[in-house]
């Protein structure tokens, strides 16, 4: 919802090359409540203080001499690629054949000269208003793209994003004829946290492992949650099941190290499955449900372990 206070503390910017009219438009937007109004008389500098200043709307004369007006809508343009083409222009001419081109070239209103006060007031908040409600449309759009990519608890990445991840990471390898893994992760006695300490002390465990898994990965691998205690990490361009096992330890000794939660000391470990292209899967379900089984294989054997495939020993750590 854009407020009355939003639009009268959106940024303005004035473009003319008349100190008059300049002036003239300072005093009629100050007088109208406006706080944070901005000029210049050099239509060169609007690209720069825009995209310094990010203004809500920019009131712009068609005629000025070295650059019209014109040539700013496209330079301004540019600028606004990002924004879907959204042009935050107000023109100001004298003459009324180039209000269509004005509009034509992406201006969103127009107001006349010489000034009248309520027309200019009227302009300015309506073109304000449709501004501010295209930028918190905007905004929303991402928060909710975000919240679809993204475990709401955690900020890691969910099932979705995950798949999506390593789908690309498939195909690149594939073309490289190398390798990766994928690397499915539970917590060992994640229950009992939750029993005795609660779901907040949980919770907040989980986050706290979320971050330290985060923070052993690499920059390009992908961390995710698909729920509860469940986490699955996706390695591209490893060398080998070598580096995979490697990257196991180094999780499970992270995850165990002790943290403090609500003034109590608490510790978990972990276990972890680990699915390699090509060996054990060619596409995104089949590395999952390799990844999946030897979780399974690294718990049956007795937790804080590994397994690598559906191959090979599981490999415990030492308690601490």
């Amino acid at each position: 919802m854009v407020t009355a206070s939003d639009i009268l503390n959106a940024p303005i910017l004035v473009v003319d090359d008349q100190h008059a009219n300049v002036e003239i438009l300072e005093f009629i937007l100050r007088d109208g409540g406006y706080a944070r109004v901005d000029s210049t008389r050099n239509p060169r500098e609007v690209g720069d203080l825009h995209r310094r200043n990010r203004y809500s709307l920019i009131l712009l004369d068609l005629l000025m001499p070295g650059m019209d007006g014109f040539q700013v809508m496209d330079t301004l343009k540019g600028i606004e690629q990002r924004a879907q083409g959204y042009l935050p222009v107000l023109v100001i001419t004298a003459y009324p054949d180039h209000k269509l081109r004005a509009l034509q070239s992406g201006a969103r209103d127009f107001i006349s000269k010489p000034f009248d006060v309520y027309e200019v007031l009227m302009r300015v908040r309506n073109l304000l208003e449709v501004r501010l409600l295209h930028e918190s449309e905007r905004n929303n759009n991402r928060m909710l793209e975000a919240l679809a990519l993204h475990d709401p608890l955690t900020g890691l990445a969910n099932r979705r994003l995950l798949g999506d991840r390593i789908l690309t990471a498939l195909a690149q390898v594939r073309r490289s004829k190398g390798c990766m893994a994928v690397m499915y992760l539970d917590l060992d006695g994640f229950k009992q946290v939750n029993d005795t300490l609660g779901h907040g002390a949980g919770d907040m465990l989980l986050k706290i492992i979320a971050a330290r898994l985060k923070q052993t990965v690499r920059e390009e691998d992908t961390v995710s949650r698909l729920g509860g205690d469940e986490f699955v990490i996706a390695l591209p361009h490893i060398r080998s099941a070598g580096d995979a096992a490697r990257m196991a330890r180094k999780i499970i000794d992270a995850v165990s190290q002790p943290c403090e939660i609500e003034g109590k000391t608490v510790s978990t470990t972990a276990s972890v499955g680990v699915g390699i292209y090509p060996a054990h899967g060619e596409d995104v379900e089949t590395l999952m449900q390799s990844a999946d089984r030897a979780l399974y294989a690294a718990k049956r054997a007795g937790k804080n372990g590994y397994r690598v495939g559906g191959v090979g020993d599981v490999r415990r750590i030492a308690a601490a």
